[in-house]
């Protein structure tokens, strides 16, 4: 079997993961997004209907899909911030996977204030 060329055989470090990530959370924001406008134009057809949508959201399950969705946001709003850096800095790819780790940290330091007053309106226990 004939070996790569040195320096060619991508090895699926952060920069790949980054990537993956990036893509699925914009084709679920994508999704909520394509649903949004549905279930919002569904006023104008049927009230009825759109008020048992309306009322569907307001489930435990649909609460934590709302922090999920603040997550993939959240983090394809950063990175993507990251990927143009890299893109139009020109000592971005030197500093991508220090970046990568800003992203992560900054990730982490958003949902944190965010996920314990959500997740007490979402539980029941917010005002």
């Amino acid at each position: 079997m004939p070996s790569a060329p040195a320096g060619t055989l991508y090895r699926g470090r952060e920069g790949m993961w980054s990537w993956v990530a990036h893509r699925v959370t914009g084709v679920l924001i994508f999704f909520f997004l394509l649903v949004h406008v549905l279930d919002t134009a569904l006023v104008r057809v049927s009230p009825e209907a759109y008020n048992a949508v309306i009322g569907t959201y307001q489930t435990t399950i649909m609460g934590l899909g709302e922090a999920g969705l603040v997550a993939a946001i959240v983090f394809h709003a950063f990175n993507g911030i990251r990927i143009i850096l890299v893109d139009f800095w020109a000592k971005g790819p030197k500093y991508q996977r220090t970046m990568l780790w800003i992203v992560v940290g900054l990730f982490v330091v958003t949902m944190a204030g965010f996920l314990p007053r959500h997740l007490m309106n979402v539980f029941g226990g917010g005002n």
